[in-house]
């Protein structure tokens, strides 16, 4: 004799069968068989100058596009500190991208409260940094190769020192 299953169970259980396993357990990006230029706003260094994409151009970047309102993105700063301690050099840098509209002090102010030792901080228009690469939602992390091209774009948060993000960004070099 058969048990009857209700409609919930059922859904649920087929549900649960297809979730992946956590966001830690893959690679964050689905790298692009045909890189992609990009355009460029104008970003802004601590120091003062001016830079653009093309000024990166030589290493592999990972574009982090964030703000210190988002929690998201203020979560994964830490992860992002952490890489770029691990891996920053002259392959590779993390390029954290603000667009707090009160400008690079409020990312200062942010990354001096949490203590980020690693990161550059830059900061660009907001409205220019949505137009030039054409981003949804916060965080946005694009992986760009030497030549400043898109090969992988991500939405949302990811824990950038786990060793599957390590491992994929490592094999881009």
């Amino acid at each position: 004799m058969s048990l009857p299953i209700g409609r919930r169970p059922l859904l649920a259980g087929l549900a649960a069968a297809l979730v992946a396993g956590s966001a830690e357990a893959r690679p964050p990006f689905r790298l692009r068989k045909d890189p992609q230029p990009l355009l460029s706003p104008p970003i802004l260094g601590e120091d003062g100058t001016t830079r653009d994409l093309e000024d990166f151009a030589g290493r592999v970047i990972l574009l982090n596009i964030w703000a210190t309102w988002c929690p998201p993105c203020r979560e994964e700063m830490p992860t992002l500190d952490r890489l770029e301690a691990r891996l920053g050099g002259g392959d590779f840098a993390v390029l954290p991208l603000c667009i707090d509209a009160e400008g690079i002090g409020r990312g200062r102010q942010f990354y001096d409260e949490i203590g980020l030792a690693n990161l550059p901080l830059y900061w660009a228009d907001p409205m220019r940094v949505q137009l030039a690469l054409a981003f949804i939602g916060l965080p946005t992390t694009l992986l760009i190769d030497r030549e400043s091209r898109e090969i992988g774009r991500l939405r949302g948060p990811f824990v950038w020192d786990s060793e599957e993000a390590v491992e994929q960004i490592v094999a881009a070099f």
